[in-house]
């Protein structure tokens, strides 16, 4: 089965950047997308980013372009989420998502579209 571990959260000011990581395992070789979702206290969960495994073309939520680059490494079954110019707002717990479907390669990113996911990394920003 597919494992997602999310790692690299942690505590930054305003204004700093910060990369959280996600190494996958398992039944990997035909899935197809993978995102970054994000659920802060008393919220919703919402997209932030997907990339396209095969293709790696990406979408961003509003909220994040232009802030938020995702990526991966597929030599290390890995996908990244570098942040820059963090907000307080960014406060939130990031998870790693992944589905054996393809990103439907535009906005709104949905959490049913994804099915398997990862335990989340907690990423604080303090202004």
């Amino acid at each position: 089965r597919v494992q997602l571990v999310e790692s690299g959260g942690g505590s930054v000011q305003a204004g700093g950047s910060l990369r959280v990581s996600c190494e996958h395992s398992g039944n990997t070789y035909s899935y197809s997308c993978m995102g970054w979702f994000r659920q802060g206290p008393g919220t919703e969960r919402e997209g932030v980013a997907t990339i396209s495994i095969a293709g790696g073309s990406t979408v961003y939520s509003d909220t994040v372009k232009g802030r938020f680059t995702i990526s991966q490494d597929n030599a290390k079954n890995s996908v990244f989420l570098q942040m820059s110019g963090l907000k307080a707002e960014d406060t939130a717990t990031y998870y790693c998502a992944a589905d054996y479907g393809p990103c439907t390669g535009v906005p709104p990113i949905r959490v049913v579209d994804f099915n398997f996911w990862g335990q989340g990394t907690q990423v604080t920003v303090s202004s």
